[in-house]
């Protein structure tokens, strides 16, 4: 098999979802950082989320599992810590098919600018922890839904 280029690798990769927020790609969560070849092995860069991630094995393994899917027989698998991720990472098409599952995605100010339910700005903290260390809990005051709202690190 002809070694794929590094644009059908990237594809390939878009296609795998983040296991604690399946609508988000890895990709679009901006945790592959680099995708090379040297010589004839695959090398995929990562970078967690924070660097305790209990997701990171499992995301390690859908990476490897994907590419092997493909066909790539020769992956090295690297993990990143620095540069620390940043929620600057997601791509725009993250950001928004973070909203349309219903979780707030980061804004600068600290919070959600609107509930991502119901569109209102009528938001409130219920928690600063949510259903994982890198959300927290919010509500909104109009339609009275919970949501995550997806921490700016």
């Amino acid at each position: 098999m002809p070694q794929p280029s590094v644009e059908q690798v990237w594809e390939w990769l878009d296609a795998v979802p983040d296991p604690e927020i399946p609508v988000i790609s890895v990709v679009d969560l901006g945790i592959v950082r680099e995708v090379e070849w040297q010589d004839d092995m695959l090398v995929v860069s990562v970078t967690p989320t924070y660097s305790g991630c209990p997701a990171t094995s499992v995301i390690s393994m859908d990476i490897e599992t994907a590419l092997r899917d493909h066909g790539v027989d020769k992956i090295k698998l690297q993990t990143r810590i620095a540069p620390a991720w940043t929620t600057d990472w997601l791509s725009e098409k993250g950001r928004a098919r973070l909203e349309e599952y219903g979780i707030a995605p980061p804004q600068a100010a600290g919070g959600p600018e609107k509930c991502p339910h119901c569109g209102s700005k009528a938001v409130e903290k219920v928690s600063q922890f949510g259903s994982t260390p890198c959300k927290a809990h919010w509500r909104c005051k109009d339609c009275l839904e919970p949501f995550d709202y997806f921490k700016c690190i």
